[in-house]
């Protein structure tokens, strides 16, 4: 992609996306996410997405407006983003592919970490890493990771969540919240999950298109698979191929669903064609 188109692209996606961030995400990332000590050092006015546990009745009640308690060592965070940038990020039949979706809800953590003085670190995985960007801070960072989500290729098709997991929890030792943003389309990653979640905090992002939940019925087509590259010939006319491909879905979809409940852990899946704002809340508002 050529500079300029490069440059276009991304304040494109910086407009946008830090507008949400500031008028809806950044109260409620704050609310989820910043640390908090045990000490009071100060009392202030109440902000949008302070936490109303911290209000202190007594000095609320004396000035009829809502007053916080904050405590000491509110702790900046590290956040973590494992972006699968595998082949299939490049499908999509409705409003965008899936990577375009992937790159505006990183911009979205990314922007409302850093207006919570937050880092933030990316890992861009297939079946092997393809590009660790350590965590940091500032507006000049993010726009670099949106600039790499845009431009970026990777040398390998196939996807692998456990490789992305087991690189997190030996690279960054530090604590952090990581958001796992990916179709999902992987070998098993139960076990590396349950051991980076010991001692991080993650959170799952399946992106998908709504055809990839169901076949319409056109006939012969030539299908293939961006990841491994084969071609097959289908016969969507039959009532049976399309009835177990849905049910094929479902049933990952299911697995998927399992897996991070046992591990504990919150998810959402969001459509290329849908809105991500209720689900990215709805995220926030789980933990």
């Amino acid at each position: 992609m050529e500079a300029t188109e490069l440059l276009k692209k991304v304040r494109k996606i910086e407009i946008k996306t830090r507008k949400l961030s500031h008028n809806i995400f950044a109260g409620e990332y704050h609310s989820a996410f910043k640390g908090r000590g045990m000490l009071v050092s100060e009392i202030r006015e109440y902000q949008y997405g302070d936490d109303f546990r911290d209000i202190d009745w007594k000095v609320t009640a004396r000035f009829q407006h809502p007053f916080v308690k904050v405590y000491e060592e509110e702790r900046e965070l590290t956040v973590m983003l494992l972006i699968d940038v595998s082949e299939s990020k490049d499908f999509g039949t409705q409003n965008q592919i899936k990577r375009d979706l992937m790159t505006e809800l990183a911009a979205i953590l990314s922007f409302s970490a850093i207006e919570n003085n937050d880092k933030v670190g990316v890992i861009f995985f297939s079946n092997q890493i393809e590009k660790f960007i350590p965590p940091r801070k500032g507006k000049k960072h993010i726009l670099r990771i949106i600039r790499e989500l845009i431009d970026f290729e990777p040398k390998e098709k196939g996807t692998d969540v456990g490789l992305a997991l087991r690189y997190l929890t030996n690279a960054i030792k530090r604590r952090s919240s990581a958001f796992i943003i990916s179709d999902f389309i992987s070998p098993d990653f139960k076990k590396p999950l349950q051991i980076a979640n010991h001692r991080h905090e993650i959170f799952g992002i399946q992106i998908f298109d709504t055809r990839e939940t169901e076949i319409p019925n056109i006939g012969m087509i030539y299908l293939r698979n961006t990841e491994t590259g084969k071609l097959v010939w289908v016969d969507t006319s039959s009532r049976e191929f399309r009835k177990n491909y849905f049910y094929s879905w479902q049933q990952n979809r299911q697995k998927l669903k399992e897996t991070f409940a046992t591990c504990g852990i919150n998810y959402v899946s969001i459509a290329t064609n849908e809105n991500f704002t209720k689900p990215l809340m709805s995220l926030f508002k789980k933990k």
